[in-house]
């Protein structure tokens, strides 16, 4: 697939000449009918100069229209992509957005809430992969919020699991956690530090599709204003449990961290770490402290996603990975690889991919515990 290439611009403004005037209408309700519909739905307009109309925004949602965050992502692009942009408002059920030229350079946006930062930075991120072909000229984008968020992607994920993901397809992102930011408080501050994109013509598509030997897996538990002892009572509580359930020793490291921030916090995450090929495979399991739960609870917790990953399948890919790989494996030229589940969320993101991309996107099922996901471009 030569689209975004090496002639990125180019080949972009020729895929779309004949359809830039007209409008793509997205119905918000399709599918999963979240707020992945509107990040994905901005990207894509960026990416291929295609203007949008979006209608039903989260209309199943018990606050349907556009909230805080998503308001975000809707300015965030404007701004990077110098969009024309009508009737987005706190709580709007519908807006338009007409992209200009996508502009590299060094942003900062606030949320103004504990919304997720995450899902700012992945609206933006695969515009800002195609924002000049210059590999010297760098962009940033600094982005204020919630760093560890109910239902979104980490810090922590974007950083040992989804960038990885990344550099396989040579796509040369760096996150780093100014400072964390958990619920309702916010005021976490990620920077990214984006490169960008040029496909090799040599490139070959990517395979992830055999878990080889399990090589490590990490625990690590970090508190932000609370006692120490918190995360060191989490990660001794899931290294018993994976000890008990078979796992050597020797495969196991545990780190707990202070994090620097305002208001209070505590997360713990696992990262799984298999040989692929020549190559490693991250996945990253998180969980956000709770309220009346336990330190040990919540390390008992950790170690039962480990063990459903490690025991219950041979996919080399999980739920949320599977998501988030779909569309920079479009943007890159296509591959394969094994995932455990395939979600609602998953199933969204792929329809709405095709309504932009001449990709084809399929899943193929092996058996009850892994499907074969193909991105064909």
């Amino acid at each position: 697939m030569s689209f975004m290439s090496n002639q990125s611009a180019s080949t972009a403004s020729a895929h779309t000449a004949s359809t830039k005037s007209a409008t793509l209408k997205i119905d918000g309700s399709t599918g999963e009918g979240g707020g992945q519909i509107i990040r994905t739905a901005l990207s894509l307009s960026m990416l291929t100069g295609i203007p949008i109309e979006m209608t039903n925004i989260r209309a199943g949602r018990a606050k349907p229209g556009l909230m805080r965050q998503h308001l975000m992502c809707v300015q965030a692009s404007q701004q990077i992509s110098n969009a024309t942009v009508t009737g987005a408002a706190l709580g709007s059920s519908s807006f338009r957005f007409a992209p200009s030229a996508i502009r590299s350079g060094d942003y900062h946006f606030d949320i103004g809430s504990a919304g997720s930062t995450s899902l700012v930075l992945q609206t933006l991120l695969p515009a800002m992969l195609f924002a000049n072909t210059d590999q010297s000229v760098h962009s940033t984008l600094s982005i204020k919020g919630g760093t560890h968020n109910p239902l979104a992607p980490t810090t922590d994920f974007l950083q040992h699991a989804f960038v990885p993901a990344l550099a396989k397809l040579g796509m040369q992102v760096n996150i780093e956690c100014v400072q964390a930011g958990f619920a309702p408080i916010g005021g976490g501050v990620i920077k990214a530090t984006i490169t960008p994109f040029m496909r090799r013509a040599d490139a070959k598509p990517l395979h992830l599709t055999e878990r080889g030997a399990l090589s490590n897996i990490a625990l690590v538990a970090s508190v932000l204003n609370l006692e120490y002892d918190i995360g060191k009572r989490e990660l001794a509580s899931a290294k018993s449990v994976l000890l008990e359930s078979g796992v050597d020793a020797s495969l196991i490291t545990t780190r707990a961290n202070k994090l620097d921030g305002i208001g209070e916090g505590n997360t713990c995450y696992a990262q799984v770490t298999h040989e692929c090929g020549d190559h490693l495979h991250h996945e990253i399991f998180t969980l956000l402290g709770e309220k009346r739960t336990s330190a040990e609870k919540m390390g008992y917790r950790l170690a039962g996603l480990v063990k459903r990953y490690l025991f219950k399948t041979d996919a080399l890919v999980d739920e949320y990975l599977t998501d988030q790989l779909l569309l920079p494996l479009a943007l890159s030229g296509g591959g394969e690889f094994t995932a455990r589940i395939i979600s609602q969320h998953t199933e969204t993101q792929a329809w709405l991919i095709k309504q932009f991309l001449p990709v084809d996107i399929k899943f193929e099922a092996v058996d009850e515990q892994k499907t074969l996901v193909r991105v064909i471009c």
